[in-house]
């Protein structure tokens, strides 16, 4: 039995008008679920219209009112989480705990805008002049658009709409069609919250939807998370229709491992972070550099971990789950052909899983290739699943020039004893997040997310205090009152202060 998976316009389920929908999957069964709802030009004008309508009455809500809301949906989504996370693996395949911890990190972000207020703060200067006084203010950009990817369905639309909401602007949420349900659920969970009708909105599809939203007059700003090409023409397109544009590519995250480092500790880490969500993710490592003498030893310490690794349905006791689709896992089995035919040393085949699941899951096993170098497909470009590379430098400079000659610069670790190595790596690194000893150095919600080079296209980041500022704009004002009466004269000079 399926299901029908709506939009969410005005405060309520839409089914939508149109005939054009898409199949949604179990990816550990290969079945079809569901059904959703794909925007056609009259879904995506009824969403802005709606979002609009509602934008004004939000932004006049005072802050604390708004907040309130806010906190509200923090508490319930709190209590509810593992119903959220129960969805997302039943469509996106990855296992309980982990999207039990997508929830959990999350909700960190709603907590953070649950305290806006003093972020919203302006400043104040009496007496910059003579009875003149100057004051700065930050007001909501009214309707914002938020385009998400499938391998986080809950977490990447939390870094956007809880600071989005709380700031005072409407959210059209468009997320992706591969897992679209959590939307639904989060869109209701507003609703209980007490949100006002239009405040938050889903509108589902493909990339009908997505040129709605970037082309849209109404809409104001687009956030969107997904791979390099796709984001830059989103960031190309929504530029030119003068929106405000964060767009966070994809990456390619090597971790470094100098010869002094604790060699469990990094094979442990490169095993959890390049296999978690069978690799989905774009903060992943998909490369390990093996400085010195190490990469024997550290490869060998891999490749054990990885057969103690139970391949199987999420929603069982296992530690990594299916591929998001049938296409998606064959594409990235594609890539493990690749590099055996371009000469890397095949160490571990995930292509040969027996995975505790049905047949027709989206089975691919942990992979893990040795001799690998930069010309090879399979460094050169991000594959998005459990495939792991082991490159061999002989220096910690070399394998440092190998970091910032890559054409991405999302997250990189390093792994090492010796502070002062860490500490360089820390400066002359070209990367936007980095861990030392951590594999996976995604900041908290306080801190903001996002790459360099071609991992990131606009200038602002996500969550934090630079997503504050993405989503409102500053005001400055300066005044002055005069005595009734006074007559202020003539002046055709350019004005100073005195």
């Amino acid at each position: 039995m399926t299901t029908t998976i709506p939009h969410w316009i005005d405060g309520k389920a839409h089914p939508g008008g149109g005939t054009r929908a898409g199949d949604v999957t179990n990816p550990a069964t290969g079945r079809v679920t569901g059904r959703v709802a794909f925007a056609g030009p009259e879904e995506i004008e009824a969403a802005v219209v709606s979002a609009k309508k509602a934008a004004g009455d939000w932004a006049a809500t005072s802050i604390s009112a708004r907040t309130r809301v806010v906190f509200r949906f923090r508490e319930l989504l709190d209590a509810r989480k593992v119903e959220l996370a129960a969805l997302i693996t039943a469509e996106h395949g990855k296992v309980r705990s982990d999207a039990l911890g997508e929830v959990s990190r999350g909700l960190e972000v709603v907590e953070f805008a649950c305290g806006i207020p003093h972020l919203l703060k302006g400043g104040n200067s009496p007496q910059v002049s003579t009875g003149v006084d100057v004051k700065s203010i930050r007001q909501p950009l009214g309707v914002v658009g938020i385009i998400s990817p499938f391998n986080f369905p809950a977490m990447v639309p939390m870094w956007f709409f809880p600071i989005a909401i709380a700031a005072g602007n409407a959210v059209v949420l468009k997320p992706s069609e591969k897992d679209p349900s959590a939307s639904i659920w989060m869109a209701e969970l507003w609703k209980e919250a007490g949100l006002p009708d239009g405040v938050f909105t889903v509108l589902q599809g493909d990339k009908v939807a997505v040129d709605g939203l970037l082309d849209h007059p109404d809409v104001a700003s687009i956030s969107f998370v997904g791979s390099t090409p796709i984001a830059e023409y989103v960031y190309e397109r929504a530029s030119r229709a003068g929106k405000r544009v964060q767009a966070l590519g994809g990456a390619k995250n090597h971790m470094v491992v100098l010869p002094d480092a604790d060699l469990d500790l990094a094979a442990d880490a490169a095993v959890s972070a390049g296999y978690g969500s069978a690799g989905e993710r774009c903060m992943a490592i998909s490369v390990v550099v093996a400085v010195g003498e190490t990469g024997d030893a550290l490869v060998q310490k891999i490749a054990e971990r990885t057969h103690t690794l139970r391949i199987g349905d999420g929603a069982q006791d296992t530690d990594m789950g299916p591929l998001v689709t049938r296409p998606h896992r064959d594409k990235v089995a594609s890539y493990v052909d690749a590099g055996e035919s371009e000469g890397a040393t095949l160490v571990v085949d995930g292509r040969q899983v027996d995975a505790a699941g049905e047949a027709d899951g989206f089975w691919l096993g942990p992979t893990l290739f040795d001799h690998v170098t930069p010309s090879m497909s399979i460094y050169a470009d991000e594959i998005f699943g459990p495939v792991l590379s082991v490159v061999r430098a002989d220096t910690y400079r070399e394998a440092l020039d190998l970091v910032n000659a890559n054409r991405y610069g999302n997250g990189t670790a390093i792994f090492t004893g010796n502070g002062g190595a860490a500490r360089a790596f820390e400066t002359d690194v070209q990367v936007g997040m980095i861990g030392v000893n951590v594999p996976i150095p995604v900041p908290m919600a306080y801190y903001s997310f996002g790459g360099w080079k071609a991992s990131l296209f606009g200038d602002t980041h996500a969550h934090g205090t630079e997503g504050v500022h993405f989503f409102t704009r500053g005001k400055v004002v300066t005044a002055r009152w005069p005595d009734p009466g006074t007559a202020g004269g003539l002046e055709l000079a350019f004005p100073k202060n005195h």
